[in-house]
């Protein structure tokens, strides 16, 4: 079984392909440029491409004797004009039509179903490491008091409103107040803007979940020792996740940061959670 791992930005693609290995499985890294390092993935056959010659990526994972492909790492989504896309990629393009200029969860879907017409099966990050979901409850660091639970209802009311727009996974309330949502910055600048945001009193909390009817398959939300060092420094008291719905990446270290520094991590059934 060989695996062609999409990688972005990151360890966590290194990640996927060590615990796919470990399974007894092969492995073929393409590094998009200007996002994923390829120091990364010494001792890994792989190679490094730009985003819009996808044609290439494909012939080469045909080559490599690909059948399956995982996406996974940081990266944010170029324009259109940026691409400078080869013939495959252009052809793609024409043909999910308006897609192409839509959410980022429409884009995904699009994309995916073309690699499926290319004979490849897509096998999400998650099902392939196992072990970094979360139950329903508290995950680290101390139970979120009555004004916590507050901020998080809240927080689970905006992104779900917001979730038909496909804008983002991620709102930082704080008393009740909304200081910033995620757009196409991400949770790092998103967090970086919320503490500029800050108000006197108890932090706030960053909730982070699926959109409704979000492809999980290459774009579960994510949290790691970064997202936590940004809500620390945010002034945040907590993080909320949708319980076995977002990824902890690097979960150990994840846990201990979020509990050394007092901050809870809770899992909420978002369509049930009431505070």
């Amino acid at each position: 079984m060989k695996l062609g791992i999409i990688a972005g930005g990151g360890p966590y693609p290194r990640r996927v392909a060590d615990a796919w290995v470990k399974k007894g499985g092969e492995v073929f890294i393409v590094c998009i440029r200007d996002f994923a390092d390829p120091k990364l993935f010494d001792g890994y056959p792989f190679m490094v491409e730009r985003v819009g010659a996808a044609g290439n990526i494909i012939s080469r994972l045909r080559a490599e004797g690909v059948t399956k492909i995982s996406l996974s790492g940081r990266a944010r989504r170029p324009s259109i004009l940026s691409l400078l896309p080869d013939a495959w990629t252009a052809k793609a393009i024409a043909r999910v039509g308006r897609s192409a200029f839509s959410g980022d969860d429409t884009l995904l879907r699009a994309a995916m179903n073309l690699l499926r017409e290319e004979g490849f099966e897509i096998i999400g990050p998650m099902h392939i490491l196992g072990g970094i979901l979360a139950e329903a409850g508290l995950v680290a660091g101390p139970e979120p008091d009555a004004m916590a639970r507050q901020d998080i209802a809240r927080g689970i009311a905006v992104l779900s409103a917001l979730s038909p727009q496909d804008v983002g996974q991620a709102v930082v309330v704080q008393q009740g107040l909304v200081l910033g949502v995620e757009a196409i910055e991400g949770t790092d600048a998103l967090l970086a803007r919320a503490g500029e945001q800050r108000r006197e009193g108890p932090g706030g909390v960053l909730v982070k979940l699926p959109k409704i009817g979000q492809e999980m398959t290459v774009d579960a939300p994510v949290i790691g020792p970064v997202t936590v060092a940004g809500a620390v420094a945010a002034g945040l008291r907590g993080i909320a996740i949708e319980a076995l719905g977002t990824v902890i990446a690097d979960k150990p270290e994840t846990l201990r940061a979020a509990a050394d520094a007092g901050l809870f991590i809770y899992a909420v059934e978002s369509q049930r959670f009431t505070p």
